[in-house]
């Protein structure tokens, strides 16, 4: 019998045993619906190299606690506003979020905490709803295929800089929403589909691509119109949120989520974009106290 050399054969999924799924070895066993579910989510998030690491110790338990978690404090803010404080309506609030501690306001933006409190609060059912799914079918696999901490940095950072360059760019608008956040995570999986694109399963790369397009183009286009053509009575809500996290989740979003099972303290590309992250941040400081046209 010729012999096969093991080390010119496909790579194969296994367990966190390093047995071979539905292998002899195995008893015959069959994926379960957490396995099915990993290996799904490898193939959407992960080049073809990194899967079998990550199918060597994905788990599902614990699971992705910070996407949820911020998903459900989002939800209990915006249902707090929506039922206990004096609305006209729920659908759209009004009073209630212009008047929140946790609104960013430009004549209170020296209470810093507004920066990033301000993702807890949206305008009405349609901007949460929005939110939450795009953050939730984002963030649970990115969340399941790198480590939370990581996601939430991603997702701070662009809830930092999106509330920054709207202070530098629409100085005199108020923010609401965690579009920010949600389109860090955008930014960094875009990336990662089209730079590892030769790598990803074609048709998956090209329906990613297209989906996060068609959906960016869909949001930024009301955004727009309800930043300059609605007719709305009271505060203007700035869009540029959506410029500022999309353009933390393209370089630090990306960063962080290619190099997956790597150390980033290695890499070149980590320290170029935390310290363009930082003389923003610096900037942006500077700027709001000493050239903001905002009161």
């Amino acid at each position: 019998m010729e012999d096969i050399d093991l080390e010119q054969q496909e790579p194969f999924p296994v367990d966190r045993d390093g047995r071979r799924f539905g292998s002899a070895a195995d008893g015959g066993r069959r994926m379960g619906c957490c396995e099915k579910f990993q290996q799904s989510v490898s193939k959407w998030m992960l080049p073809a190299d990194s899967r079998v690491k990550y199918l060597e110790r994905a788990n599902c338990c614990p699971p992705p606690i910070f996407i949820i978690l911020i998903s459900i404090a989002e939800l209990a803010v915006f249902i707090y506003y929506a039922v206990w404080k004096p609305q006209k309506q729920w659908v759209t609030l009004d009073e209630g979020i212009w008047k929140s501690p946790l609104t960013y306001k430009p004549e209170q933006r020296q209470e810093a905490w507004r920066f990033i409190s301000y993702m807890f609060v949206h305008a009405g059912v349609e901007h949460i709803v929005g939110n939450l799914v795009m953050q939730l079918l984002l963030g649970i696999p990115l969340e399941l295929v790198h480590k939370g901490f990581e996601v939430g940095m991603v997702y701070l950072a662009g809830v930092l800089a999106g509330s920054l360059a709207s202070s530098i760019f629409d100085p005199l608008s108020a923010l609401v929403g965690a579009s920010g956040g949600v389109y860090a995570l955008i930014g960094g999986y875009f990336m990662n589909a089209v730079v590892n694109f030769r790598e990803m399963i074609p048709l998956l790369g090209v329906f990613r691509i297209v989906a996060i397009l068609i959906f960016v183009g869909t949001d930024f286009g009301f955004a727009f119109y309800r930043r300059f053509l609605s007719d709305e009575n009271g505060l203007k809500v700035s869009f540029v949120a959506h410029f500022g996290g999309i353009a933390a989740g393209m370089t630090i979003g990306y960063v962080f989520f290619s190099d997956y099972n790597k150390k980033l303290i290695k890499d070149p590309r980590f320290w170029l974009c935390i310290v363009g992250y930082v003389l923003f941040l610096i900037f942006a400081v500077c700027f709001n106290i000493f050239l903001s046209p905002a009161a």
